[in-house]
């Protein structure tokens, strides 16, 4: 099995380490014959969890897996109950081929949004296969050690009234409310993360979405969690509404280096926790 298989869309990065990252929403490609139907090329692409790839580069570095899918989340969100479910009940949320951005703009032109037949061929051309690739990584990993842990990358502005009330928190982790992953790891995290002077809660607004909750299950060794990022806390964000002007704002090494060596510390607590047994 070769160390690293890239299709024109998908990445996969393979490491020995018992450890996956999964990055489902860092992705900017759109179809020739889908761009024309959107409302804006700017708004399809303004909820991409920007620059997450170049903010956790050094994860090969520490033998974990990656998994990044090239597709934009306006296509088809990866991360998204294939049934139409809800993640969040109740709650604002996009959907599994979202219709609208997260402040609510309409990124399909009048009546042009994808039905259901659509939505399927979707799911068979980049959801499934993304998802394949997850399985297949873990069930290889399983094989060699007692313990795989699934991290989940993602990273959301900082303020978006629409599905938040104020200021997030720097590091939002979510395990499902406990149940996809060991407290032993989630108290772990917590205690990296506490120690970073960065703001953070678990199992907030974001107790981790279809991956995380789908591939958790702690009695047979997989363990799986979401770090939702807020962008100020590795890259200059405007504060509140963003324009096209100043959105996406330019990756920058300095200001993302504290956020990033605490990363580097969370990514090695996952590795301890999952070689120790």
């Amino acid at each position: 099995m070769s160390p690293s298989d890239t299709t024109p869309w998908l990445q996969v990065t393979r490491g020995a380490a018992p450890l996956v990252l999964s990055m489902p929403h860092t992705g900017t490609e759109i179809p020739g014959d889908l761009e024309p139907r959107l409302a804006s090329p700017w708004l399809a692409r303004k909820d991409t969890d920007w620059w997450i790839e170049r903010l956790y580069d050094f994860a090969p570095g520490l033998g974990a897996t990656v998994i990044r899918t090239r597709i934009s989340r306006t296509v088809i969100d990866p991360n998204r109950d294939p049934s139409g479910a809800s993640l969040y009940p109740g709650q604002a949320t996009t959907e599994l081929c979202p219709t609208t951005t997260f402040d609510g703009e309409l990124l399909y032109r009048g009546f042009e949004g994808p039905g259901p037949e659509e939505i399927a061929a979707r799911r068979a051309a980049w959801f499934e296969p993304y998802h394949r690739a997850i399985a297949a990584e873990i069930a290889r990993l399983r094989q060699r050690h007692p313990a795989v842990v699934l991290y989940d990358c993602h990273s959301i502005r900082s303020q978006i009234p629409r599905l938040f009330a104020g200021v997030l928190p720097n590091l939002n982790l979510g395990t499902h409310a406990g149940a996809s992953c060991a407290p032993q790891l989630t108290a772990g995290l917590e205690q990296v993360c506490e120690r970073s002077g960065f703001s953070r809660v678990t199992n907030g607004r974001f107790k981790g979405g279809y991956t995380t909750r789908h591939y958790g299950r702690p009695a047979d060794g997989v363990h799986a969690l979401q770090m939702e990022l807020a962008c100020r806390g590795y890259l200059r964000e405007p504060p509140g509404r963003v324009t096209e002007a100043d959105w996406p704002c330019a990756y920058d090494d300095a200001v993302a280096a504290p956020l990033r060596a605490l990363l580097q510390r969370v990514l090695a607590a996952c590795l301890e926790f999952a070689t120790a047994g």
